[in-house]
């Protein structure tokens, strides 16, 4: 079953706002990392490094969490239960870069954004994520919606 995102939270999604992405270490303690992502329609779309703490998280554990909300407008957030369900390196530097753009106004990422020497030791990794349920909260009209498992 498909698990729906409202459309009045879905700007939450397309940035530039603050999203928190949280994976399970080993341990299974939470780990909690910023993140830009966007969606596709379907999938929540992160983009992280090869190598990096929640692209291993997410490798050996696929079950994440992201909150996303807008600093300016405090009392609305949209909350994302999901599971990993496709990490590739096909396509990641583009995502990276329209991300880049989006959240900082510079392109490329390498050399727009971070020192183009990053590129170097730096692999993206495009990582999608099919929400299996979805909470979003605007107490600002006092409306709160759940949408799945």
């Amino acid at each position: 079953m498909k698990v729906e995102i409202p459309a009045s939270h879905r700007d939450l999604l397309n940035g530039p706002r603050v999203a928190a992405l949280t994976t399970v270490m080993p341990d299974g303690t939470p780990q909690t990392t910023v993140v830009w992502c966007n969606f596709d329609g379907t999938h929540i779309l992160v983009s992280t490094m090869r190598g990096f703490r929640k692209e291993k998280n997410m490798r050996r554990n696929p079950k994440v969490t992201l909150l996303c909300y807008d600093p300016r407008r405090p009392l609305r957030s949209l909350e994302i239960r999901g599971t990993v369900v496709g990490m590739t390196g096909e396509g990641a530097l583009e995502h990276l870069d329209g991300l880049s753009e989006l959240y900082t106004g510079r392109r490329p990422y390498f050399g727009g954004c971070v020192a183009a020497e990053l590129s170097k030791t730096e692999i993206p990794v495009l990582c999608k994520i099919l929400p299996t349920h979805v909470s979003a909260l605007d107490a600002e009209r006092g409306k709160e919606a759940e949408h799945g498992s």
